[in-house]
């Protein structure tokens, strides 16, 4: 047998054999790298049923103590350190951490009874000689009448009946009438004498400044003023007393006074900000001005 033709089939052998080799070795290591994956993976997945199962056995062993032994009382200051420590072990249960006894803290009221407070007033009777002066009338007083030297009993004044609130509201809203129907004169006459007679009824204001507005329809500026300057000394907290003094205001130009003017409608300005009646005194005050 010739001896070269062997050799290069030898060799031919050798070279397509090496190929096949380097395929199987690289096969293999993928797989044991597959393999070492897997070994990984259930590592891990053991590795948290321990840890799961560890906190189970605490979970169960706390919750058998409690069912064992009763929970001690303890004072304000003990719950009150408790609660930081359930507080961390409830945050290392959320972080995955097996948590730490914890102890159950009942607080129970008190039973002591309120304070008891002294309510009792001690009753005393008023001196005889200070009832006597405020029961007995004082001589010359009115109501009763006084006593003259031949024992007579002279009259004094009588004190006059209220009337009713109805039978007022009706008198006002009928003077208030007589200015709307033309009847000024009548209009101005009665609402000065219904607020002369009931000078505490809510409407008092209201009649004096209506009728002051009648007086200044009949030209009589300087009536007017007057009746405005009642209104506004007698109700400075009224409902009339803003227009009142735009009113008097408005007088005074009438009758030439315009430094009085100009007074009170920087009064209005400055005592009512932000109002309509401060707005038209602005507005006067700019056509006022020199």
């Amino acid at each position: 047998m010739p001896v070269r033709p062997f050799l290069f089939r030898l060799f031919a052998a050798v070279a397509l054999s090496a190929p096949t080799a380097c395929a199987t070795t690289a096969a293999s290591q993928t797989e044991v790298g597959r393999l070492e994956a897997e070994v990984r993976t259930l590592r891990a997945a053991q590795a948290s049923l321990v840890e799961r199962l560890e906190r189970l056995e605490n979970r169960d062993a706390v919750s058998r103590a409690r069912s064992v032994s009763p929970a001690p009382t303890a004072s304000p200051a003990t719950a009150a350190s408790a609660k930081p420590e359930a507080a961390s072990s409830q945050g290392g249960e959320a972080l995955g951490m097996a948590p730490s006894e914890l102890t159950v803290v009942r607080l129970k009221p008190k039973k002591e009874p309120a304070p008891r407070i002294n309510t009792a007033v001690a009753v005393t009777e008023p001196d005889p000689d200070q009832m006597e002066m405020f029961i007995s009338p004082v001589e010359g007083s009115s109501g009763t009448g006084s006593v003259g030297s031949s024992g007579s009993v002279t009259p004094s004044r009588m004190e006059v009946p209220e009337k009713d609130p109805d039978i007022l509201d009706a008198e006002y809203e009928r003077a208030v009438a007589m200015l709307r129907t033309g009847n000024v004169e009548g209009g101005v006459e009665t609402l000065t004498r219904f607020a002369a007679e009931n000078p505490r009824h809510p409407r008092a204001d209201n009649a004096l400044y209506f009728s002051g507005l009648g007086q200044m329809g009949l030209k009589d500026a300087a009536g007017a003023a007057k009746t405005f300057e009642r209104l506004i000394k007698n109700y400075p907290a009224g409902d009339a007393v803003q227009d009142g003094m735009l009113r008097l205001a408005e007088c005074r130009v009438r009758l030439n006074q315009a430094v009085d003017a100009r007074a009170l409608y920087t009064r209005v300005v400055t005592q009512f900000p932000g109002t309509a009646a401060a707005t038209q005194a602005e507005q006067r005050l700019a056509a006022l001005s020199p």
